[in-house]
């Protein structure tokens, strides 16, 4: 399969529904919308809602069904960036090659669109339910909600806070990048999955492949802020050393990361082997985010 064209295709999908999906800059209170769409609808890779549709693909559902969940991820994650970039966080200025939020719409409103975001991504997870049935939305709402909670991302991002200068271990570091940034991958591949009627056997072998494929694209996002183009990146290289956070290159150097991305990219591939020709963009995706530039 041609990758970039799979990924072309399902990205333009996506972000058509959430030019529909999120209020208009006409819509009151203008400014918030307009600070949303700023962060949402800005250039970005959208692997999380990419994971979603491939994860209904794989077990033979249509990607276009999924699509309120997907974008639902986007949400999210997009709420998670504006938040991370504030001041009282990593304070940023930059974000995929623009000012970050609160640099163009003051702090507060920065804060009210996260909030507002992470709101309307449970609407829309709701809004799946017009294309499948109420016993597969419900648990799709519980598996993003934890992804997204104390015992996932929120939770991850907090213990990295309180691990910054400190000396923790390797099983530490990746309890932690398990949660900030596996768990929501993880529920991305699996929520797909799960709207679209999987069986329990399929279900558990997206387990597997989301937390690898999770794990190896934080690694990979530790190693691209050492070593990546800051053209192509977006924003400044360097401030994970700048925070003195403890990352994969600083615990092991970056061979040694390298190796443990590629090999949890292989463990995640292996877990799928048994779902056929149409999980192979799923194998395609997991390769690709360790070889990725940005």
């Amino acid at each position: 399969m041609q990758l970039q064209s799979y990924l072309e295709e399902r990205r333009g999908l996506v972000e058509d529904a959430l030019d529909r999906f999120i209020p208009r800059t006409d819509e009151p209170p203008e400014r918030l919308h307009e600070s949303i769409r700023y962060s949402v609808l800005a250039p970005g890779k959208r692997i999380r809602a990419i994971l979603v549709i491939a994860g209904a693909e794989a077990v033979g559902g249509q990607g276009r069904l999924v699509l309120p969940t997907a974008c639902a991820l986007e949400c999210i994650h997009a709420f998670s960036l504006i938040h991370d970039d504030l001041p009282c966080m990593d304070d940023d200025d930059f974000r995929r090659g623009r000012p970050t939020n609160h640099k163009v719409f003051g702090e507060a409103m920065a804060m009210l669109a996260g909030d507002a975001l992470l709101a309307l991504a449970f609407e829309l997870i709701a809004d799946n339910a017009q294309t499948a049935p109420d016993d597969r939305v419900v648990p799709v709402m519980k598996l993003i909600s934890r992804a997204a909670g104390t015992a996932g991302m929120v939770g991850g991002q907090v213990t990295d806070i309180l691990s910054e200068g400190k000396e923790i271990t390797a099983d530490e570091l990746q309890a932690i990048h398990t949660r900030k940034t596996a768990e929501l991958i993880r529920a991305s591949v699996l929520s797909g999955a799960m709207l679209s009627g999987a069986s329990g056997r399929e279900l558990a072998a997206m387990e597997m492949y989301g937390r690898g494929v999770g794990l190896a694209f934080q690694i990979a996002d530790d190693i691209l802020d050492v070593v990546g183009d800051e053209a192509r990146i977006g924003k400044p290289v360097g401030s994970d050393a700048r925070q003195d956070k403890v990352t994969y290159p600083r615990l092991f150097g970056l061979k040694e990361s390298e190796r443990r991305a590629g090999e949890e990219v292989e463990r995640a591939i292996q877990a799928i082997a048994s779902l056929g020709t149409a999980a192979e963009p799923l194998r395609e995706i997991a390769r690709y985010i360790v070889e990725r530039d940005s």
